[in-house]
């Protein structure tokens, strides 16, 4: 058992909140760490928690060897979420399966400026949400599980000083601008996790959002 009382455990790991679903919850990860366990030696403790709720998450221990995450994530991301700062997402499904934040959580999807902005500029309406946020003064984690436009679009925004991220979660799914949007990312100085690939999704955003946020409870 990681830092922390059974009693706190079972509040937050892998989403348990009943001892039928810690049981669950610890059955499943021990499981995890017997398949993974040792491609994932090479990280810190907190690095492996996240990776091992991807995994828990999928049920795919090809996100072990995926999962890429920049020497100043965890600390970045957590001194965002410790200082209440926003989480942006890029679709209201990543946006739902985030809880137990105490700040605010932002997604402009279907925010009527942002389909002005897309129809106008004629970009797709994730990259337009990031436009959008940036204007607002968005400051914080950008969280994308969907969309390489939107990341592609985070990367420009704050190449140009126009967007104020503390880091991106950054794994959006698909055959089209997935792994380049991804690798991308890797090549600038933005504190990044990111699934190498195509493969990706809202789970794993969620996933990894959620461990960032219960890492944060913890004492480092």
């Amino acid at each position: 058992m990681e830092k922390g009382s059974k009693s706190s455990e079972n509040d937050n790991f892998m989403g348990a909140s009943t001892k039928q679903g810690y049981d669950i919850a610890l059955k499943s990860r021990k499981i995890v760490k017997s398949l993974i366990g040792n491609k994932i030696s090479h990280l810190s403790p907190y690095e492996r928690s996240i990776v091992e709720r991807i995994v828990h998450s999928t049920a795919d221990v090809e996100y072990a060897d995926i999962t890429k995450i920049s020497s100043d994530f965890l600390k970045k991301s957590l001194e965002s979420v410790k200082n209440n700062k926003y989480i942006l997402t890029d679709i209201n499904m990543v946006k739902t399966g985030i809880n137990k934040y105490s700040g605010e959580i932002k997604c402009y999807i279907t925010h009527e400026k942002t389909i002005d902005i897309a129809r106008t500029e004629g970009i797709t309406r994730a990259a337009a949400a990031m436009r959008l946020a940036a204007s607002k003064g968005f400051e914080g984690i950008v969280v994308i599980g969907n969309s390489p436009t939107a990341l592609f679009e985070v990367i420009n925004l704050v190449k140009n000083d126009e967007m104020e991220v503390k880091s991106i979660v950054g794994v959006p799914v698909g055959f089209v601008g997935a792994a380049e949007s991804k690798k991308k990312l890797q090549e600038t100085d933005i504190p990044y996790l990111i699934t190498e690939g195509p493969k990706g999704g809202t789970p794993v955003a969620v996933a990894v959002t959620n461990s960032i946020i219960r890492l944060s409870k913890e004492s480092l």
